[in-house]
C-alpha cells in the first residue's frame, strides 16, 4: 500500500467514533436541549409519572454514557415511558449532539 492510502485509512479510522454514533456537535444541541432541561435541569427534581422517580443529573456525564442510555431507552431496554418517547424521537445525530453537549457541562 502506498503512504497516501495508509494516511487516508488512518485518518478515516481516527475520525470514526468508537461508540458507533456520529461525532457530536454540542453547539447543534443547544437547539435540542429544551426537551431535557425541564426535568434534568432542576436540581433534586423528582418526576411523579409513572411513579415518584428521582431525575438524575446529566450534566458532566460522559458522552458515551449518555449515548448508551438514550439508545437503551430508544430500543426499549430502559422502560421509563417519558424517556422512551423522547429517545424514540431522536436520530443518531441528535443523540450524539446531546451527549456532546451534556458531557461538556
Amino acid at each position: 500500500m502506498s503512504k497516501s492510502i495508509i494516511s487516508v485509512l488512518a485518518a478515516t479510522l481516527l475520525a470514526t467514533p468508537v461508540s458507533g454514533f456520529a461525532a457530536g456537535n454540542a453547539k447543534a444541541a443547544e437547539a435540542k436541549v429544551s426537551m431535557c432541561i425541564g426535568c434534568h435541569g432542576i436540581p433534586g427534581y423528582k418526576a411523579s409519572f409513572p411513579s415518584v422517580y428521582s431525575v438524575p443529573k446529566i450534566s458532566g456525564q460522559s458522552a458515551q454514557y449518555i449515548e448508551s442510555a438514550l439508545s437503551a431507552y430508544r430500543k426499549g431496554d430502559r422502560t421509563h415511558p417519558t424517556m422512551r418517547a423522547i429517545a424514540g424521537s431522536l436520530s443518531d445525530q441528535d443523540i450524539a449532539d446531546l451527549a456532546a453537549y451534556y458531557a461538556a457541562r
